[in-house]
Formats: C-alpha cells, structure tokens, sequence
C-alpha cells in the first residue's frame, strides 16, 4: 500500500532494470517543502522491489538493507524518474543500485540495496 500511495508511472520494466516516474506531493514534503529524505528512499526501495520481483526468482525476495545517499533538494511539484538496476544476481541475493533524476537531469539520491531470497515461494502467494 506503501507504494501506491506514492502514485508512481511505470514508464518501462523489464528483467534486470526499471524506471518509474513520481511527482513530489505536499504530503510527500518536509516542513522546507521538499521530498522527504524518507519518501526519497521509500521510492527507491519500492522500484527495487518492483524490478527484482521480474528477475526471474521462484522465491519471494526482501530488503536486508538500503544505503541512501541524498545529493540535492526536489521541490513539490517536481516530476521525477526513478530507476534501478540489477548490479548483481546470485543463487540467494540480488544486489541493486537505483537513482532519483529530475526533469532538470539533476541527481537527487542514489541508493543500493541488498534482497535476499526468502523460503516463500511465489506460487504460495498465488503469483
């Protein structure tokens, strides 16, 4: 539900990259107005999974971790891209990298990320 509240677009996916697009919203913002470095990182996070979840895994995959580095503001109303992509794919975890871009081209964040396989497999979930 996290991530549709976020109102993404997914402008392209396919096995190993993805990229979405999201404009900042006052509920998205900081008192200053500008995305909230916790919404930054939900955006990157949330695209991860989207991507590893058409990798091609029989299991059900989770975040161990998400290093975030914020490199410059957003502004509401801003429209942004966010994209990932598979760095690394192995028996047990997937290592991704992802990026939030500005119409300007500007960097905003970047973010890596580890998922490790779970032993849920996706047929049980009905996927």
């Amino acid at each position: 539900m996290a991530g549709n509240w976020l109102g993404g677009t997914l402008l392209e996916i396919e096995k190993g990259s993805i990229k979405v697009s999201y404009t900042v919203t006052p509920a998205m913002s900081n008192p200053a107005r500008i995305l909230h470095g916790g919404v930054a990182s939900l955006m990157m996070d949330d695209v991860i999974g989207m991507a590893n979840f058409v990798a091609g895994s029989e299991y059900l995959m989770t975040s161990i971790n998400l290093n975030v580095d914020f490199l410059s503001a957003a502004q509401v109303g801003e429209k942004l891209e966010v994209s990932a992509k598979l760095v690394r794919s192995g028996s047990n975890l997937n290592h991704w990298e992802s990026v939030i871009i500005k119409d300007s081209g500007k960097l905003v964040a970047k973010a890596s990320s580890n998922m490790i396989k779970t032993h849920i497999k996706l047929s049980e979930l009905g996927f």
